[in-house]
């Protein structure tokens, strides 16, 4: 049998011990999976941002890009399943403890009973962030309502998945759109469908002893791609896929959702998020396949 060197060993150890903030999202098993052909968002400018293979119970769930200067995700990409719904409020809220520290086994852990955070307060959002903010509730990018399994679910109470919402944003028209998304991908969808959600910022922020401590999002957007869907569907749900968006205004008012193709909201982003002209959500802009082959193809 042949000995591994120290130097692998090394590195081995290294690599296990990125099981969840990591390099790029397809250092880690089946992390990728949650992404359309294995492939995140291009032209974001990532210099300070840091990937996060979302792992609760020794699995990925999904992938978070997280700023932790502004301490909130960037987007949280996931795979839609098929679910009545239901909501979960008993699951508890998380931390990321290799945002502050490279140790673990890479799984995002429940906030301790009294817990002293100050070793990781520096890099994410805490309970404490939220506490005393009146007008603003912790809302998910990946939402529990678009998972089935209880670990899945779980998995969004993170608070590298929430960033402050508008409470009559998040509990109005926000939470009307994912529902919509959810009834529309569990009808139409026949393969899976993958979401990216993700927000802008213009610099207001949470502050907290007179510190700056999370960014507070001007927008809130998603866009889904399923390329294997219903095409039997009626024209004005057929014309929704393969792919879709949606924009909205985290405010008060003035915060209804506006559904796009994801070409318009890319426009959109480019002009308000620190992105390059390359921008691109979903790889190939989440061309379906052809039934056909390659010689009739002309005749669609």
């Amino acid at each position: 049998m042949r000995m591994l060197t120290p130097l692998v060993l090394a590195l081995t150890a290294n690599y296990l011990s990125l099981a969840t903030v990591v390099q790029d999202f397809n250092h880690v098993e089946r992390c990728k999976d949650s992404l359309y052909m294995g492939t995140p968002p291009r032209g974001i400018i990532e210099t300070k941002l840091k990937k996060i293979c979302q792992r609760y119970a020794d699995k990925p769930r999904y992938v978070t890009l997280y700023d932790p200067h502004k301490r909130i995700p960037v987007y949280s990409a996931y795979t839609f399943k098929k679910t009545e719904g239901d909501r979960r409020v008993d699951y508890p809220w998380m931390y990321e403890p290799q945002l502050a520290e490279i140790d673990g086994n890479g799984n995002m852990l429940p906030f301790p009973n009294g817990y002293l955070h100050m070793k990781f307060e520096d890099s994410q959002a805490v309970l404490d962030d939220y506490s005393d903010v009146v007008l603003y509730e912790r809302g998910h990018l990946n939402p529990d309502q678009h998972q089935s399994t209880p670990h899945d679910r779980a998995a969004t109470y993170t608070m590298t998945n929430v960033v402050p919402e508008i409470r009559e944003f998040n509990i109005g028209p926000w939470r009307e759109y994912e529902e919509r998304i959810r009834v529309r991908l569990n009808n139409f969808c026949r393969g899976t469908a993958y979401i990216v959600t993700g927000v802008t910022t213009r610099g207001n922020m949470i502050r907290r002893n007179n510190q700056d401590r999370v960014a507070i999002p001007e927008d809130v957007w998603s866009a889904y791609c399923c390329t294997d869907y219903d095409r039997n569907s009626p024209h004005n749900m057929r014309i929704l896929f393969p792919s879709h968006a949606a924009l909205a205004k985290n405010a008060k008012e003035g915060n209804s959702v506006h559904e796009m193709t994801v070409q318009e909201l890319e426009i959109f982003l480019k002009n308000h998020m620190d992105v390059d002209q390359n921008l691109q959500i979903f790889y190939d802009n989440c061309i379906s396949p052809s039934p056909l082959p390659l010689y009739l193809q002309h005749t669609i």
